[in-house]
């Protein structure tokens, strides 16, 4: 027994201040009960008070422990001190809720109650002593986090001192930061309504962000930069005030901040402007952000400036998606045939191709308008207006058309006058394949759809052009007339010509091209003979040799069994090496909180607990344990609580990849939404072959079809060039006796 160590009767002992260290002694035994933990308990504010090793029994209440622990340090009113977890990444004061997080060898502190902390805290702020405002300030930006502490903060109206203090604009530097960051928390537990605050408080915080970057913290811009975010989502009647006193050219600046987070933060500033702005708004602000300054500060800084993390890279797609989203009106938008400004700009679609010789660059008149409209590919030459009555594309065909012959007259010209040299059945009607081209682009690039709540893929081509969605188009309607060119393909072929640009194009993006040469170059590789090669090597691998034979159906029966079973075991092996989710509860996100998942190796329960972005915690740092016999079942999809609700003034539309698990006993259930449909698969799969479910995703029959294919290819090695019947050999009759003859050599 170490020295200065008094072994007491009962359940508690107590350690000298000689012998006292942080980390807890060696425990002699094991401790078997469950719900027993053996922990050390301190006061940092009474050093000389020593500390006590207790055994924290979770069957006792929590108010009978703290009294206990008091008594042996003769305190009086228990009620007004509480037990508080002292690990680096764990401050949280200990209530019923948290206390399963409690574990062996843990060190406690005994410090006043959250109420009693609260209290103290206002006194301070209240008072006159600027050194006492500062210290509180600094306390107060810690402690803001934890639930318990701002729900008793904010009973006592501590939270419009908090308030008062940004209004009046007293505070600068640290004190400046603290009160954000205090706010920021407080905020985050939805304790408050966001329509508590007063367009004082949003101009004085509005201050700090048009400041210039280097005249004001970089915490405080952090926190201001939030703070006007979530009063753009969540205010019902405040969004005006911020749109009068920051705009996006007010805060693009801040991308040249070298802090990630407030890139961060100004790019999620800006899409909350962008969402809640009116179409006048949103034009304006778009032409601000397309700029060549403004792309240039953004691709220089942001993109190429650093790696970008999952966070940014969230706030890139969703501008991206927001950008985009401008022409889903004009896709939306029927023609009217009376309209004067169509009429002439279809009139000058006909003059560039058929009145402009560009050899001599000198102007012929046409003689036939009609004529000329039917070899455009116009399926009414007589009222070529009609043709874009149609949505979609609506009337963003006819725009990215006249952006083409404007911008790319050259290449306009050359593709429909070679379309004109065609013969009949070979023509590629240039109008018709330009209309289906912009709506296979628009379901390419989601345009109409909210952006996903888990989306991250962005592409920096597309922060790179004025006009990101009419290049795209110029590259991709030269691509069409050239792999039409290579299928040499008639009329009838439309719709496979079509599915191969598609093809073309998808394959290019996921490829991540950094500008429009890059993907010009990518995509023209890609040629219909590639394509060809491509789809063959995976049809190859998909079906496998002589996949259709009943000798080798036969054998995909036997063997199905062992691959159903390694499968089984590959999506265990996936939740036991745990994986780093986004936090949701039933209410919605957390925002820019994650935790970590990971299946226990006697696969009997889940562990998990609280991370950073960037963190991998093992399995011992994870303290907290679901076990699997508590968990009454799994849902997915429209099913689950947080998919329902709306986070930050969008409603979650990621569905497809949420799920939640529902304890037994009317728990909260707890949360999740995958960052893939490949992850969603995983998880799901694992858990309902852990709960004795079916595994039911299409992953599961992808890989099982890969593991029999090559499991099949492994045991025909030996077959290899013999020709396989497709039936078995007759079997020849018996002989007519077994009298066998042996020779003796």
């Amino acid at each position: 027994m170490p020295t200065g160590m008094m072994k007491d009767p009962d359940r508690t002992s107590t350690m000298s201040t000689a012998s006292y260290g942080r980390t807890l002694p060696t425990t002699p035994k094991k401790n078997t009960d469950a719900n027993i933990k053996k922990v050390a308990v301190t006061m940092p504010e009474r050093d000389t008070a020593g500390g006590q090793l207790i055994e924290f029994d979770q069957k006792r209440p929590l108010e009978s422990i703290i009294q206990e622990i008091c008594e042996r340090w003769n305190l009086q009113d228990p009620s007004t001190y509480a037990l508080r977890f002292n690990e680096p990444d764990q401050k949280l004061y200990i209530t019923e809720k948290n206390r399963k997080d409690i574990r062996d060898g843990q060190v406690l502190n005994l410090t006043p109650s959250a109420a009693q902390t609260a209290e103290r805290i206002k006194s301070a702020l209240s008072g006159s002593r600027l050194e006492d405002k500062n210290a509180a300030l600094r306390q107060l930006s810690f402690l803001a986090s934890d639930i318990t502490f701002a729900e008793e903060f904010v009973k006592i109206r501590g939270h419009q001192i908090v308030i008062d203090i940004l209004t009046t604009g007293n505070f600068k530097g640290d004190s400046l930061a603290y009160t954000l960051k205090s706010f920021v928390c407080l905020m985050e537990h939805s304790i408050l309504s966001w329509d508590i605050l007063e367009p004082e408080f949003i101009k004085r915080v509005a201050d700090c962000v048009n400041v210039s970057a280097h005249h004001l913290d970089t915490s405080c811009l952090q926190s201001a930069l939030d703070i006007l975010e979530s009063v753009v989502l969540h205010c019902t009647n405040r969004q005006s005030v911020v749109e009068q006193v920051v705009t996006p050219v007010n805060v693009i600046p801040h991308l040249e901040s070298s802090s990630p987070e407030v890139q961060k933060n100004a790019i999620a500033l800006i899409n909350a402007l962008f969402t809640r702005a009116d179409e006048m708004k949103r034009k304006k602000i778009a032409e601000s952000l397309q700029s060549k300054s403004m792309r240039n500060v953004i691709l220089s800084n942001v993109i190429r400036g650093q790696i970008v993390g999952a966070g940014m890279a969230h706030e890139l797609y969703v501008l991206q998606m927001l950008l985009l989203n401008l022409n889903e009106d004009r896709m939306r938008m029927g023609v009217d045939p009376h309209d004067q400004m169509v009429l002439r700009e279809i009139e000058e679609l006909r003059r560039i191709a058929f009145d402009v010789d560009p050899n001599i660059n000198s102007v012929r008149k046409s003689q036939n308008a009609a004529e000329d409209y039917k070899k455009l590919g116009f399926e009414k030459a007589e009222s070529p207006v009609e043709d874009f009555a149609a949505v979609p594309p609506g009337l963003l065909a006819l725009d990215v058309m006249l952006y083409f012959a404007r911008n790319h007259w050259e290449n306009y010209v050359k593709v429909v006058l070679e379309n004109s040299t065609r013969v009949d059945e070979h023509v590629c009607p240039f109008v018709q394949a330009s209309k289906r081209l912009t709506q296979i682009l628009c379901e390419v690039l989601h345009i109409g759809d909210q952006p996903s709540e888990n989306g991250d893929t962005y592409y920096v081509m597309f922060f790179s052009h004025d006009k990101p969605f009419e290049e795209f188009f110029s590259i991709s309607i030269q691509l069409l007339n050239k792999t039409w060119r290579e299928m040499k393909a008639t009329t009838q072929d439309f719709a496979k010509v079509l599915e191969v640009v598609r093809e073309q194009i998808t394959r290019s993006l996921d490829l991540l091209p950094s500008s429009f040469e890059t993907f010009r170059s990518k995509v023209n590789s890609l040629t219909y003979n590639e394509i060809s090669k491509i789809r063959e090597n995976e049809r190859r691998e998909k079906e496998g040799q002589g996949a259709q034979l009943k000798p080798i159906i036969e054998l995909r029966e036997q063997i199905a069994p062992e691959i159903r079973e390694l499968v089984q075991q590959q999506r265990l092996n996936y939740l036991m090496a745990g994986t780093r989710f986004a936090k949701y509860t039933k209410d919605g996100k957390c925002k820019d909180k994650f935790w970590y998942w990971m299946l226990s190796h006697n696969c009997k329960a889940l562990h998990y607990g609280d991370c950073r972005e960037q963190d991998t915690p093992t399995l011992e740092q994870l303290t907290n344990k679901l076990p699997l016999a508590d968990i009454q079942k799994l849902v997915t999809g429209r099913e689950c609580p947080h998919v329902n609700v709306r986070d930050r003034g969008r409603r979650v539309t990621a569905f497809k990849v949420a799920f939640c698990l529902k304890p037994e006993l009317e728990k909260d259930p707890f949360c999740f939404m995958a960052s893939s449909e490949n992850e969603f698969d995983l998880w799901t799969d694992g858990l309902n072959y852990l709960l004795g479910n079916e595994m039911v995703s299409s992953q599961v029959k992808k890989d099982e079809e890969i593991l029999l294919s090559m499991e099949i290819k492994m045991r025909m090695l030996d077959t290899e060039g013999v020709a396989i019947p497709a039936e078995a050999p007759a079997i020849p009759p018996p002989p007519i006796n077994y009298n066998f003859a042996y020779l003796n050599l």
